[in-house]
């Protein structure tokens, strides 16, 4: 099968038609595909031959663009087999077949339906195929194939970045490369010349260039002045086809600004200027400005302004404003019309940065002449010292003389001057002046302890001219004289412990002055000598304006005295020596081992002992109501003339009284309990005969065995409740008593009966560590263990 392509349409198709006759097998170039023959011979096995291709040429043209009213022919397919019969059947597959791409299945020729655009899509890639029509059987294997979409010059080069904005230094050498732009054309750059751009300038000439192929915009002049021109607009065209006529092109444009160089020195309008400035001008106040002007702008046109000659280079200074490239001119001494009336000086203003490619032009600095004229003025009066410090001692009588202003009237006519104090509305008012001698004078007696210094301002003005005033501080300094005696420098609360030893410090104390140090410490601390030597403490100067309180006997009781007053005497360092007594107060309370305070108060003595206010209030309760049972029982007693109880062998009326502590449960000698142990020998129990039981009794052997199961301290117990629900208590005129003293005690027995007679030398310090219930014992112990050890 060949595919036969069409004729030349174009000119500019020649060469490629050219190549397809030269390369094809006939007069229309085909696509040839040839059967797989295989020979067959008698006696010889099957041989397979490699097949040969009948097509010399695999790819098709088709113009892009195509606007004509039929369908475009791209060329034709052709099998050997096909006799012209209409036998053979051409199919056509791949991209684009049946919608672009058609073929007529009898003759194979094919055609586009649609116009195509090589800028989209610049090649299809299909499948030939021939089949015989009436098996549907393939009569030569598939074949694929290329239409490739032919270029025609229908995309004008574009700027995909314009407008461009650049800079570029003025005064730079001619050619220098300002940018590079570039144009891109959407044709094919490998066929013709639809893809090559040339550039050229349109507008911008004669001060800039472009290179035709690079696109590079470069200076055509030389010495480009910003100051004569500074923007430039540059329309910059592309144009395809080689710049030949019929090609496309495009446009962009170009905005060139040249950026500013020191160029250009300062120049001063004028040669020579003239500024009044009045003597009554302030000293560091500006008086005047001066400027140079400079055609460069920014930094270029930054300068400095300085004084280089003339009589008042020590009068005045010069410097400049930055925002505004002024030069400012200010007074450094003050003027004075009398002396000198005019001063002349020579300003010059250079710039700061500078270009050394340009020295050539002249020096970048220009100088101009400045001629000050002073202003006479009537000036006020003038102090002989801008401050006055004066001192004066306190208790100064009323009119003494503290110090003496001077003013003179600085002008020719040396007008007299008058002199007052400036007070405003709240000033204390303690010194006045002498309105015509300026002599200051005290009007209070003054404090140096309430107010040390005092700062007034004093105002001098002419006779001729009241108005015109000037000002001066005056600084007072009271001078200090010992008036004030020292004192403790606070209330001390002073307290000695109970246990102390001799010569103890028990406080250490201070004192103040209110008169300056020459006049105050140092402090001298000591007893007043009128008194008796005091038995109790005594006291130490310590020569650091501090003095100690020692104690100078042992042991002190709260029982005995709690509080001790102690009168001392205080002296300063003044001239005379000023002095003061106090009298301090000492408390006598209860410290633990290492000295801290346990309690001062008579009252936390008797809870340090285990008993609190509210014990003590029970006990007296208690104590009123036995007082009162007492007497109630007296009362009863007269009034009754027989005994309630009958019993003779009652044991109630047995009172056995022993005069030992006993020695706890161990201790059974003195009372032998094993009648209470033994519920046997206890009394049948016996009742009042006076009055009628209304409750059940229980009988005597329930009680007895009751009993014997039961301990003492159960049995005791039980009998209190009898006692307790007996109908006819209370009972008058008998007195049951049970005693029972409990398990064994762990910490074995403190009874005394073991004691020895003698002095005994046992360490006590132990009863310190059993809690506060022992406090008072431990200290009762410690003072006995101390007396004998001393």
């Amino acid at each position: 099968m060949k595919i036969t392509s069409t004729s030349c349409i174009c000119p500019v198709l020649v060469c490629l038609c050219f190549v397809q006759r030269c390369y094809g097998t006939a007069h229309h170039s085909s696509i040839k595909v040839t059967r797989n023959q295989t020979k067959h011979i008698e006696g010889e096995t099957e041989v397979h031959h490699r097949p040969k291709r009948g097509w010399v040429w695999n790819q098709f043209f088709v113009l892009e663009e195509h606007m004509g009213p039929d369908p475009q022919y791209v060329g034709k397919l052709h099998s050997n087999s096909d006799k012209g019969d209409g036998s053979v059947k051409y199919i056509l597959t791949g991209e684009g077949a049946g919608t672009i791409f058609i073929i007529d299945d009898t003759t194979g020729d094919i055609h586009s339906t649609k116009s195509l655009d090589r800028e989209q899509k610049t090649h299809y890639v299909l499948h030939a195929q021939a089949i015989d029509r009436r098996t549907n059987k393939p009569l030569e294997p598939e074949s694929e194939f290329i239409i490739k979409v032919q270029d025609i010059n229908d995309n004008a080069p574009k700027f995909t970045d314009g407008p461009y904005i650049v800079t570029v230094p003025e005064m730079s050498d001619m050619g220098t490369s300002v940018l590079q732009v570039t144009a891109t054309d959407a044709d094919d750059p490998t066929y013709g010349n639809s893809a090559r751009v040339v550039y050229s300038i349109l507008q911008g000439q004669p001060y800039f260039s472009v290179d035709p192929k690079t696109g590079v915009i470069r200076t055509a002049l030389h010495n480009m002045d910003r100051e004569a021109r500074e923007h430039y607009s540059v329309v910059i065209q592309a144009k395809d086809m080689a710049g030949q006529v019929g090609g496309l092109s495009g446009s962009t444009t170009v905005n060139i600004t040249l950026t500013d160089v020191n160029d250009n020195p300062p120049r001063f309008p004028q040669k020579h200027y003239q500024l009044y400035v009045p003597e009554s001008a302030q000293v560091g106040s500006a008086v005047g400005k001066i400027k140079a002007n400079d055609a460069d702008t920014g930094s270029n046109a930054d300068m400095t302004y300085s004084i280089i000659n003339g009589d008042g280079i020590g009068i005045f200074s010069i410097s400049t404003d930055k925002e505004t490239r002024e030069g400012i001119l200010s007074l450094k001494k003050p003027l004075n019309y009398e002396k000198k009336k005019s001063y002349t000086l020579t300003i010059e203003g250079a710039n700061t940065h500078l270009d050394f490619r340009f020295s050539h032009l002249g020096p970048f600095k220009d100088a101009t002449m400045l001629k000050i004229i002073v202003g006479d003025v009537d000036e006020p009066p003038l102090f002989s010292m801008p401050s006055y410090v004066m001192e004066v001692y306190e208790n100064a009588k009323i009119g003494t003389v503290v110090g003496t202003v001077l003013a003179q009237d600085p002008d020719s006519d040396n007008s007299l001057v008058r002199y007052f104090i400036d007070y405003s509305a709240e000033d204390d008012r303690c010194f006045n002046i002498d309105v015509n001698t300026g002599t200051i004078r005290t009007t209070k007696v003054l404090d140096r302890e309430e107010t040390s210094w005092y700062n007034i301002t004093v105002a001098a003005s002419e006779n001729d001219n009241p108005g015109l005033l000037s000002h001066v501080t005056v600084g007072i300094r009271v001078l200090d004289v010992n008036d004030n005696p020292p004192e403790l420098a606070r209330e001390y609360d002073i307290v000695v412990c109970e246990n102390s030893k001799p010569g103890q410090v028990i406080h250490t104390i201070s004192a103040t002055d209110k008169d300056d140090f020459a006049n105050g410490p140092r402090f001298n601390f000591f007893l007043d000598e009128h008194l008796s030597i005091n038995p109790n403490f005594t006291l130490k100067d310590n020569e650091d304006n501090t003095a100690s309180i020692l104690t100078r006997r042992r042991r002190f009781s709260r029982t005995i005295q709690d509080v001790y007053y102690l009168p001392i005497m205080i002296s300063d360092g003044g001239i005379p020596s000023l002095s003061s007594s106090s009298t301090l107060t000492v408390r006598v309370c209860a410290c633990e081992r290492d000295g801290r305070v346990r309690t001062c108060h008579a009252e936390a003595f008797l809870s340090s002992a285990g008993l609190s206010t509210g014990a003590l209030i029970a006990i007296l309760l208690c104590v009123v109501i036995l007082l009162a049972i007492v007497v109630l029982f007296i009362t009863l007693r007269r009034s009754k003339k027989e005994p309630l109880i009958i019993s003779e062998e009652d044991v109630r009326e047995n009172v056995v009284t022993y005069d030992d502590e006993g020695g706890g449960e161990e201790d059974t000698e003195a009372f032998d309990i094993t009648a209470l142990r033994n519920p046997s020998a206890a009394e049948e129990l016996k009742y009042r005969r006076d009055i009628r039981p209304e409750v059940k009794l229980t009988p005597r052997h329930q009680t007895l065995s009751t009993l014997e199961s039961i301990d003492v301290q159960e049995f005791i117990k039980q009998k209190l409740a009898e006692a307790d629900l007996d109908p006819s208590v209370p009972p008058y005129d008998s007195l049951q008593t049970y005693a029972y003293e409990g398990q064994r005690s762990e910490a074995g027995s403190i009874s005394s009966l073991d004691s020895a007679t003698t002095q005994s030398d046992q360490d006590y310090h132990y009863l310190g560590e059993w809690g506060p219930e022992f406090k008072k014992l431990a200290e009762l112990y410690g003072e006995i263990e101390s007396e004998r050890t001393t």
